[in-house]
Parts: structure tokens; C-alpha cells; sequence
């Protein structure tokens, strides 16, 4: 990019010689061959090269995806918090058991320390790999991240938005989500995607709806903390039909 720029730029304040396009474009070169190694992490490898590398292999597919999107969350307010670090070990223990070692903590700090992830690669392949069901259940252990610290600050929303986006899951199920960790007074009309203003009929309907998508059968062939992840998630449906209910008197 910066060598066309520059070859033009050159071209221009040379008096539109062919030998100022010619140092423009050297220059620009030098300048996208830096911008290209500062890419690049361990040996030479870039940062898609190495997700790429590791989710490639038996048992590690996985937790790879993980430690990439964990690693752009706990990233997302300028502030990777112990907290943060504690949430995902516990989860990796009970979610991979005696599999889940320091080698995944190491594929974590590889993330971290990157100069930039490259999440619509990452999210791509992703989207290949799995189904909807899974990855609104990855987009749930997000939040969890960034609720580790007791608040999701806006900076976590918007990047877990655009994870979301990337993901190609549905704004009704972010809504959905988002409501479950970053709750106002509507929180529990939101998680079951309708209005304040829903009717009684329209609040059964909903939650009929999303007792059906957000069943933890679902994911059953998750793991151990998928599974809790998926039932935690059905219990807060739940827990928000029998507010709602209990609000307006619905038998």
C-alpha cells in the first residue's frame, strides 16, 4: 500500500519525473516490508500462520479458537486483569481436564503479546468449523470474560459486538446475551427479545422461542464446562420469564 502511495507522491514532487515515482515506490516498499515484520510474531511466522499451526492439531483446535478470541477480549479496555487470567484457567480445567496444560496459557500469551489479531481470519475459519449453537455458546464464555471483573465496560461490548458480527450470530442473540451480564430495568424483556410493551401472549411466546433455542441439549456434545456454561444460560431465561411474570401478575 504505502509503496503506491509514496510512488505517486514521488512522481508528484519530483515534477512528475519517472525517477521520483522511482524513490517514492523504494521508500513505500521499505515501509511495507517493516509494517509486514511488525506483523509477524516468534519465527517469522505471523499471527494467522501460528492460529492456523495449532488449530490444525488433535485436541488443540479448539482450545485455540478460545485462547484467540479470549485473548482479543481481555485486550479490548487496554488491560489484560488477573481476574481475566483466573476465569479462563478455571474454565480450561474444567472444560479440558487433564488435557489442558501451560502450553495453552503460552497460546494465550502469544495473543496477547501480538501487535493485532487478525479476527476475520480467525472468526472465518470458525464459522467453517462449527455450528451456530456452539458459537452463541463461545460468544456466552466471552461475556464471562469480561464480566470476570464484576462490569462489562463499553469498550468490552463493542468488541464482543464485533466478534458477533464476525461470528454471524444474530443481533436478537447478542441482545440476548449482552442481557445476561449487562443488565438494565428492560433486561429481562431484552433477553427474551421482546419489548416492555410485549403482551402476555407475545412474553409465552417468547420465552417458548428461546427455551427451545437456548436448551442445553443443544450442546451437548461439548464439553463439561460448555454444558454448565449452556444450563446457566437456560436457568437465566427462565429466571427472566418468572420476573416478567411476577412484575404483571401473569399466572
Amino acid at each position: 500500500m504505502f509503496k503506491v502511495i509514496f510512488a505517486a507522491l514521488g512522481f508528484f514532487f519530483f515534477t512528475k519525473h519517472f525517477m521520483g515515482a522511482f524513490l517514492g515506490f523504494v521508500i513505500g516498499s521499505f515501509i511495507d516490508n517493516f509494517m509486514a515484520a511488525k506483523a509477524k510474531t516468534g519465527k517469522g511466522q505471523s499471527v494467522f500462520d501460528y492460529y492456523q499451526q495449532h488449530a490444525a492439531r488433535p485436541h488443540e483446535d479448539f482450545a485455540t479458537m478460545l485462547m484467540a478470541l479470549s485473548a482479543t477480549v481481555m485486550k479490548a479496555d487496554g488491560k489484560a486483569l488477573k481476574v481475566e487470567l483466573e476465569y479462563i484457567k478455571a474454565f480450561f480445567a474444567q472444560q479440558f481436564g487433564p488435557q489442558y496444560s501451560a502450553t495453552h496459557l503460552q497460546t494465550l500469551k502469544h495473543f496477547l503479546d501480538a501487535p493485532s489479531i487478525p479476527l476475520d481470519e480467525i472468526c472465518n475459519d470458525i464459522n467453517m468449523r462449527t455450528t451456530l449453537e456452539v458459537r452463541i455458546q463461545l460468544m456466552h464464555y466471552l461475556f464471562g470474560i469480561a464480566k470476570a471483573d464484576g462490569h462489562v465496560a463499553d469498550a468490552e461490548i463493542n468488541v464482543l459486538k464485533h466478534i458477533a458480527a464476525l461470528l454471524q450470530i444474530p443481533s436478537s442473540d447478542f441482545e440476548t446475551l449482552k442481557n445476561m451480564f449487562y443488565r438494565d430495568v428492560n433486561s429481562d424483556y431484552h433477553m427474551l427479545g421482546i419489548e416492555p410493551s410485549a403482551t402476555e401472549e407475545e412474553i409465552k411466546k417468547a420465552y417458548r422461542q428461546m427455551a427451545v433455542r437456548y436448551h442445553p441439549d443443544k450442546v451437548i456434545h461439548m464439553g463439561d464446562e460448555f454444558q454448565k456454561g449452556a444450563k446457566e444460560k437456560f436457568q437465566k431465561i427462565q429466571d427472566a420469564y418468572e420476573s416478567i411474570k411476577k412484575s404483571r401478575g401473569i399466572s
